[in-house]
């Protein structure tokens, strides 16, 4: 019998600060569903997800109450990060972790790699689990929770570190399984590609109201209807506020005439003066009668202000020499060949996305060239690196990150600092907070002002868009795409390639050659 997930008036809070992130979120899926949970950075999707894998976890930095009800399912969860000491374990070590996986027969384990799509000899390998590429990581997990037989899978981020080729293969493991499937997912072609339901979670007027969402329709369905559905809802509000305006008018207009009347009247005339009276009384009750119905008038939509960022104009010159790489060898940190003959030139403001499979040296490469790029006087450059901890120090606030002087230093920076980060929905709170708790997201916003704070020539981007929701990528894409220095990025975000880059790398044992991005990302 098909196995369901209800979640009746789940509410949940910040233990921190109290801060309210859900209220009153209910939903069911059955199987074939396959549930989108979106929403901006910092909004509770992966809470949610823990909220249901393990609540005793998520109690320990969130106060909820409502009602979950699996009905005896079994769950899958997929974390979106692997913990300092699943990083050290070897593969099997990893695997053998779940009493499922080694009750698993050889013909079992055979069946579970095939629709992972990899060797089977992948689940004895004494590989360090931290060393695997996004995608052998996704997939060793994921085979970990099958030996299980989940009945229900709930997927944190699961598409953040895959190449293109695992990006495809995802998208029909998702659509494959009969088992409901709610995930978060910040690349939208993957959730145009599977979603059949989305719960969209919001935090209005300043993170101060949550607010919750659930339809069942596609992504880009549950897109479309809900831009008309704002568009219908503010023609409503600006005609009826437009009424209500021109009725305010007319009613001045008719009041300032009595009372210019009344002025006038002669002492002689009482009995003008009580039909004035009168008509100011009709007047006085027809303006209250307008209140009240502008009580109940359309309210403009409310919605999620959108993040504002921008990068200061580069003054880098068009014929500007930026990169002249004759590479013989690229070589992993452990010494093993990733790649031979490496040749790349790159002039002024190209924007180059650099591609290729899972673990073939696209980080390694990029590591290089902004060491080499930084280093330089002739031109600024900024580098964002995939693993944030690598640039940000975690016990650091952000405003700390960010001042020159520390969060006790001179007050107009402070200030400034505080519009900067209110700029991109950072809350007062999650000013104060240490970098170390916030979301992904919002410590990729946070390393992305860091580099607007620089007035960069060259900007060097490993994965840039990989933690930002569906609803700040299109602003993310935007400003890249009008940046008027030279990018170099890794990414396999297929709409970032399409709207940013001028021209693709495929990295390959071979070097790097040019590719078709049209093709690339169809």
């Amino acid at each position: 019998m098909a196995k369901t997930l209800s979640i009746g008036n789940l509410s949940f809070s910040h233990k921190k600060d109290l801060r309210p992130m859900v209220n009153g979120l209910t939903f069911t899926i059955r199987e074939g569903d396959r549930c989108a949970i979106i929403g901006e950075e910092g909004n509770g999707k992966s809470t949610l997800l823990k909220i249901i894998a393990d609540p005793e976890k998520a109690e320990e930095y969130v106060i909820w109450e409502g009602n979950i009800l699996t009905g005896g399912a079994v769950i899958g969860y997929l974390a979106q990060e692997l913990t300092e000491i699943e990083k050290r374990m070897s593969i099997y070590e990893y695997l053998a972790g779940s009493d499922a996986f080694l009750m698993q027969t050889p013909r079992e384990l055979s069946q579970i790699a095939k629709r992972l799509s990899f060797p089977n000899d992948y689940f004895y390998e004494d590989r360090p689990m931290g060393s695997l590429s996004g995608g052998e990581k996704v997939k060793i997990q994921l085979a970990r929770i099958l030996c299980a037989s989940p009945d229900v899978l709930l997927l944190d981020e699961p598409s953040g570190d895959l190449d293109m080729e695992s990006l495809r293969w995802l998208e029909d493991f998702i659509n494959s399984c009969r088992a409901p499937v709610l995930y978060v997912s910040h690349d939208e072609m993957l959730l145009e590609h599977t979603a059949n339901m989305v719960i969209h979670l919001e935090l209005l007027r300043r993170k101060t109201l949550p607010r919750a969402t659930v339809l069942r329709a596609g992504y880009r369905e549950y897109v479309d209807r809900r831009l008309r559905a704002f568009d219908h809802q503010e023609q409503m509000a600006r005609d009826e506020k437009a009424r209500f305006d021109a009725q305010q008018e007319r009613l001045r207009q008719i009041r300032d005439r009595v009372n210019h009347e009344m002025s006038s009247l002669s002492p002689r005339d009482p009995h003008g003066g009580k039909m004035l009276k009168r008509k100011m009384h009709a007047i006085t009750s027809m303006g209250k009668r307008f209140e009240r119905q502008q009580q109940e008038m359309t309210q403009m939509p409310d919605t999620e202000e959108a993040i504002w960022m921008d990068f200061f104009p580069s003054s880098l010159p068009a014929a500007k020499k930026v990169i002249d790489l004759s590479l013989p060898v690229l070589s992993a940190p452990d010494g093993r060949t990733l790649a031979k003959d490496l040749r790349m030139n790159m002039t002024g403001s190209e924007k180059i996305c650099i591609v290729g499979k899972n673990g073939a040296g696209k980080s390694t490469l990029i590591r290089l060239l902004a060491g080499e790029l930084l280093k330089r006087n002739d031109l600024c450059a900024a580098y964002m690196p995939q693993n944030y901890p690598d640039l940000l120090p975690l016990d650091q606030t952000p405003v700390e990150f960010l001042s020159n002087t520390g969060d006790h230093g001179d007050r107009q920076e402070i200030s400034e600092i505080r519009t900067f980060l209110g700029s991109v929905k950072f809350t007062p709170e999650e000013m104060s907070h240490s970098i170390s708790e916030l979301s992904g997201g919002q410590k990729g916003k946070l390393i992305f002002l860091s580099m607007i704070r620089k007035k960069p020539d060259v900007l060097l981007l490993d994965e840039p868009t990989r933690n930002f929701s569906p609803l700040s990528g299109p602003v993310i894409r935007q400003i890249l795409s009008s940046f008027s220095g030279g990018i170099i990025a890794v990414s396999h975000d297929r709409l970032f390639i399409r709207e940013v880059a001028d021209r693709v790398l495929l990295l390959t044992e071979k070097g790097l050659m040019e590719v078709d991005k049209e093709n690339f990302t169809r």
